[in-house]
């Protein structure tokens, strides 16, 4: 099997459904081949296709075509595909087309034959065509080659699973991914909550919800049973001590005083060198991703932080 390398040709051009374009988020659910309810693999008819092209904007498509009326055993190999996209985790969102019900869709697509896959990513195709039918291991084998091309070129988005995406606009909704963690902080149990974080970012370094969620419970756990008085009167009295410092900066974030924690460390930073600085500017950084990078006291708090730097 050949490595498909990724290039970037001109846009899939779908004037010729004269379909209404569909809602950004793709219709269906889980693949009619095999008829097993998946978190990242959705059948596509030629109304919600458009939402496939929408969602590749964000992070790779994986287009399988079959034909299970004209070739039964092309069934099974959508089926492969969509397994295969799952084990990605988000990497992938998988499209599946059945030729047979959906002939308007295979034609504007200039279908030759079936089986065949290809790998959109910003609306335009990045391979060309793979036919043939792959075995299940052949197809892991491609996928994980391209997933490694794809963070090589910093592309490390991902698909969120299709029952976040079916719950979005509920504010009490969870992905299902980050369920442990949240019912082990429902219960109290901290050291889980850190547990299952942990285990995600291992998984996913790139996943900045379960690098947040991780920062956070970290803090939890680090403040479980901190009498507040008696920290701050230490940090008070020791203001160059890391341990104490960090502590109460600890605090003040749980309390909602987050410009007060990220200030106090940036201070320390400022006043400290050596292991000392590293160990302050580290949990700042940790402090950070716990409140969400995109948030506008980090972006203030990482420009004092390079002031006390350089």
């Amino acid at each position: 099997m050949t490595q498909q390398p990724f290039s970037r040709p001109g846009a899939i051009d779908l004037s010729a459904l004269k379909r209404p374009a569909a809602p950004s988020a793709p219709a269906g659910d889980a693949p009619a081949a095999g008829g097993v309810a998946r978190a990242y693999s959705v059948t596509l008819d030629e109304q919600s296709f458009q939402g496939v092209l929408e969602a590749s904007m964000h992070a790779p498509v994986v287009l399988a075509f079959f034909a299970p009326e004209r070739s039964p055993e092309t069934s099974a190999y959508a089926d492969d595909v969509a397994s295969a996209v799952e084990t990605q985790e988000g990497r992938f969102l998988c499209g599946l087309v059945d030729v047979d019900a959906n002939p308007q869709l295979a034609q504007a697509m200039q279908i030759p034959t079936v089986p065949l896959m290809l790998i959109l990513l910003d609306g335009r195709p990045v391979t060309q065509p793979i036919t043939g039918l792959l075995s299940g291991e052949e197809i892991d084998t491609l996928l994980q080659s391209m997933a490694q091309q794809l963070t090589a070129q910093g592309i490390t988005q991902r698909h969120k699973p299709r029952a976040t995406v079916a719950a979005e606009g509920d504010e009490d909704a969870v992905d299902p991914r980050y369920a442990p963690a949240q019912e082990a902080l429902e219960r109290g149990d901290i050291d889980a909550a850190v547990a299952e974080y942990q285990k995600l970012v291992d998984g996913n370094p790139a996943d900045t919800e379960a690098a947040a969620g991780l920062a956070m419970a970290k803090v939890l756990q680090r403040t479980s049973g901190v009498d507040l008085n008696v920290a701050r009167t230490a940090a008070a009295e020791s203001p160059d001590d890391v341990d104490a410092q960090t502590l109460v900066a600890d605090l003040d974030l749980l309390g909602g005083h987050v410009d007060d924690a990220f200030n106090r460390l940036v201070g320390l930073v400022a006043r400290t060198s050596g292991d000392d600085r590293a160990r302050a500017r580290e949990h700042l950084i940790g402090l950070f991703a716990a409140v969400g990078n995109e948030d506008p006291r980090v972006l203030r708090g990482r420009q004092n932080l390079a002031s006390a730097l350089f």
